[in-house]
C-alpha cells in the first residue's frame, strides 16, 4: 500500500449529501477482484450517458477537476452496501482524501485499508473548503496526516482527528498484509519452533 504522508493537489467539490457506494461504483463493475482498472467507471452514472459519452456537468469531467486528488463531499458518504471496490475505484481514479462531515462506518474503514484517508470535519469547516474547491485548479488543497491539518489555498488551516493506530498504518504504507509482514521474523520462529515440537503436523 502506498504511504500516505501529505498530499497537496485539486479538490473536487461534490456538495450532495447521501453519495452511496453505489453511486461509487455501480454494481454491475463488481465482478474483479483486483484493485485496479475501476478508475475509469468511478462514479459510472453520473460521469456518462448511456451510450458512454461524457456527461459535461459532471464535476470530474469538467477540466480543472480531472486529476483532482481530493474530494470535498456533503455528509454521510460512502453510505450503502460494504464493497471495498468503492475504495479501490477512488485510488485507481487517484483520490488521496475524502473530506466530509461524516461518514459510512465500513466505508471509514475501508478507506484506511486501501490508503486513503477519510477526514471528518464540522460542516463550518467543509462549507470552506468546498467554496475553495469550486475555485478549480488553481486552488490547491494540502492535507498533512502527521500533522493533522488542511490548509486552503490562501492559508486557512483546520485541524482534524484520526485514530493514531489508523494513522501509522497509512504514514508507513501497512494494509493488514503489511502489518502481518511486520510480525514475519516471530511468525518465523514460532513456525520452527512448532515444527520441532510437533513434527507430525
Amino acid at each position: 500500500m502506498e504511504k500516505f504522508t501529505k498530499v497537496t493537489g485539486v479538490a473536487a467539490p461534490m456538495p450532495l449529501v447521501n453519495i452511496d457506494t453505489d453511486m461509487i461504483i455501480p454494481k454491475q463493475f463488481l465482478k474483479t477482484i483486483a484493485r485496479t482498472g475501476l478508475g475509469k467507471n468511478l462514479f459510472d452514472e453520473m460521469r456518462y450517458t448511456l451510450d458512454g459519452a461524457e456527461i459535461p456537468g459532471f464535476v470530474l469531467n469538467q477540466p480543472a477537476y480531472r486529476h483532482a486528488e481530493i474530494i470535498v463531499a456533503g455528509e454521510n458518504f460512502g453510505c450503502g452496501s460494504s464493497r471495498e471496490h468503492a475504495p479501490w475505484a477512488l485510488l485507481d481514479f487517484g483520490i488521496r482524501c475524502v473530506i466530509s462531515t461524516s461518514f459510512a462506518d465500513i466505508f471509514f474503514n475501508n478507506c484506511f485499508k486501501n490508503g486513503i484517508l477519510p477526514i471528518a470535519l464540522p460542516k463550518e469547516a467543509v462549507d470552506v473548503l468546498m467554496e475553495d474547491a469550486r475555485k478549480g485548479a488553481n486552488a490547491r488543497i494540502t492535507v498533512d496526516l502527521e500533522g493533522q491539518t488542511v490548509t486552503t489555498s490562501d492559508g486557512q488551516s483546520f485541524a482534524f482527528d484520526v485514530d493514531q493506530f489508523k494513522k501509522h498504518c497509512l504514514l508507513n504504507g501497512l494494509d493488514d498484509i503489511g502489518l502481518t509482514l511486520e510480525k514475519a521474523k516471530s511468525i518465523d520462529s514460532y513456525e520452527a519452533k512448532a515444527e520441532l515440537q510437533r513434527p507430525w503436523v
